[in-house]
């Protein structure tokens, strides 16, 4: 069995990864094999160094891949080195301080406060149950951040509308206390009274179906689109956008990002510092319109 194998075999039964993954990971060094093969005549583990990943990773982008490709196909040989080395078959691993292309970071799409004003405050929504139900989803959204999965479960009880607070129960069951904007209590008194009084009172989750039953994914993401697409021609609408773009929102603000990252639930701040980059281009926008020499060599 050669080590290409065993090392397939061990993210198979050890690592236990997806088929998907182990079948990209056996890919990618099929392809690092060949490569080898071709400029060097064998491949021999111990005879792969720096000089031969370097020349790997410019063939690769001379074939018209992407960065982020590249970067996946140069951490697979790397994790086939970190395995070799475990074996002791090999001392060092030469795909460890290889230079890659940079990748560049894809900025989350958020939504403009002035068109999301219009959709919330300009009557754009029916005074029917499906009309508020679908306003409260929305306003939830762009309230509180949460994501779809916490807005699916949330429950009549989980308002604290005397203190504008919501129980939001996020990733790995943890919960977390979200303020929410004031005029939300109003919309939710709202669609509690025409959703009792139409289906009922259900025992359960807060948004139902026009059947009372609990809303599921699809139907969110659509009510989500559908009303985004009145206000922005942004390709993505959906759920996610909403978070983004209450994060951004509350950065643009001067909210502080450790109190950010609270709100949304991440586990660590690397994740919450995506939307610096879009609140600095912001910070840009404003020093150059207000400076007096801002605008300057432009």
């Amino acid at each position: 069995m050669s080590y290409q194998e065993s090392f397939i075999n061990f993210l198979k039964y050890e690592k236990r990864y997806s088929t998907h993954t182990v079948t990209a990971y056996k890919k990618d060094l099929d392809r690092f094999v060949e490569f080898c093969t071709k400029m060097v005549g064998d491949f021999i583990v111990k005879d792969v160094d720096l000089k031969l990943m370097r020349s790997w990773v410019v063939h690769l982008m001379e074939q018209g891949n992407s960065p982020r490709s590249v970067s996946r196909k140069v951490s697979a040989v790397k994790s086939f080195y970190n395995y070799l080395l475990r074996e002791q078959v090999v001392d060092s691993n030469p795909a460890l301080n290889v230079p890659l292309p940079k990748v560049r970071k894809k900025l989350p799409n958020f939504v403009e406060e002035t068109k999301l004003h219009h959709l919330l405050d300009d009557n754009l929504f029916e005074q029917d149950f499906r009309g508020i139900r679908d306003k409260l989803i929305l306003s939830l959204f762009y309230g509180t951040g949460m994501r779809l999965a916490e807005l699916i479960q949330l429950k009549d009880r989980d308002f604290n509308t005397s203190e504008y607070l919501i129980r939001v129960l996020g990733k790995r069951n943890k919960e977390r206390i979200v303020p929410y904007p004031r005029e939300i209590n109003k919309l939710l008194e709202d669609y509690v009274k025409i959703r009792n009084k139409e289906l009922g009172n259900p025992e359960g989750v807060l948004l139902v179906t026009e059947k009372g039953k609990p809303v599921y994914e699809k139907l969110v993401y659509r009510v989500v689109k559908n009303n985004l697409a009145k206000v922005t021609s942004l390709e993505k609408k959906s759920p996610h956008v909403l978070r983004h773009t209450y994060a951004t929102h509350l950065l643009n603000n001067g909210a502080d990002l450790n109190a950010v990252k609270e709100l949304l639930g991440h586990a660590n701040l690397a994740a919450t510092q995506v939307y610096t980059h879009t609140t600095f281009e912001k910070l840009q926008q404003s020093y150059k319109q207000a400076h007096p020499r801002g605008g300057k060599n432009d």
